[in-house]
């Protein structure tokens, strides 16, 4: 029990150095406003596409990523089962009805590629790569057709379901960089040494930029910016509790490799995503709310995850 705690406190540990580097230098005004932006299209639109066709066509083979999406029902599940707590959660807890939808939008999706990603590499490896991008095409689908249904909702009582936005975020530069690499392998086909160094030195700034993000954003925020109102409490349970719980009972049972549980698992209890509030701001919702919660759950989840990472090493052998 002792090495498992301290093997994940160490994964832990690189991921917090680095968040504290990037929130330290920003409170030295080494970034300027426009920064996060930047980093952010960095990592989202060069260092995971690219990271994503050095791994996946030097570590796996054909017939390993084929049993890859008959798995993509367990998330799917999880956010359904989730969805419909949320609501009930919201009337336990007495939300405000101009919050309900943003607050069942948290509290069943998560920030799966911008911190699960990076998080899963420093914990798991490479190899945790296909079961981060399995996760994600589901989170993803739900949250800009659904999540995005519900804040619209909010702010714009008349809501309607953008499938042409939602595919448009779905095959994001990621995903489309793991399709990519995905019929590379099935095709049999070997790039030239010199492109797959080239992706792999991008893709190894997805980890540091990644965190150094975080970082500044945790500094923009304001720590001091947190409260522990009901709506916090509810979307807490949600994110840190009943998410990973749930996960847990439906992969136990079930035969998918063992690292492809722990993933999941870990997945389902990231922190809110960060797209919230920009969605919030865009459909008239409480972008404030949305922003705080944030916030919370990515300070909280630097406590969470060690945690989770021994009860998971724990329970899921």
């Amino acid at each position: 029990m002792l090495s498992i705690f301290w093997s994940s406190l160490s994964g832990v540990l690189i991921i917090l150095i680095m968040i504290a580097a990037g929130f330290v230098m920003n409170e030295r005004h080494w970034f300027t406003p426009d920064s996060p932006k930047a980093i952010s299209k960095i990592v989202t639109q060069v260092a995971l596409p690219t990271y994503m066709i050095s791994t996946i066509t030097t570590k796996f083979t054909a017939a390993e990523l084929k049993t890859l999406l008959p798995d993509l029902r367990y998330p799917v599940l999880s956010m359904l089962i989730l969805f419909a707590l949320s609501f009930a959660v919201a009337r336990a807890l007495a939300i405000k009805k101009s919050h309900i939808g943003l607050f069942s939008s948290m509290f069943f999706n998560s920030n799966t590629v911008f911190i699960g990603l990076p998080i899963n590499l420093a914990l798991f490896g490479a190899r945790s790569v296909p079961y981060v991008l399995v996760y994600y095409m589901a989170n993803t689908t739900f949250f800009w057709t659904l999540g995005v249904w519900l804040i619209q909702h909010d702010g714009m009582k008349e809501a309607k379901i953008d499938f042409k936005q939602a595919l448009g975020k779905l095959f994001s530069p990621p995903l489309l960089g793991f399709v990519l690499a995905v019929v590379l392998v099935a095709l049999h086909i070997r790039l030239p040494k010199f492109i797959i160094s080239t992706c792999a030195y991008l893709g190894n700034l997805t980890i540091p930029m990644s965190m150094l993000f975080i970082g500044i954003v945790l500094s923009n925020a304001g720590l001091s910016r947190i409260r522990f109102t009901r709506d916090a409490w509810g979307i807490l349970l949600g994110r840190f509790l009943l998410a990973p719980l749930l996960m847990t009972i439906l992969v136990l049972p079930s035969n998918m490799p063992l690292m492809m549980k722990q993933v999941f698992i870990l997945q389902a209890a990231m922190p809110v995503m960060t797209n919230a509030p920009v969605v919030s701001r865009m459909y008239h919702a409480d972008y404030n709310y949305a922003a705080i919660m944030v916030t919370e759950t990515t300070t909280l989840s630097i406590i969470v995850i060690p945690i989770l990472m021994v009860a998971i090493k724990t329970l899921v052998h």
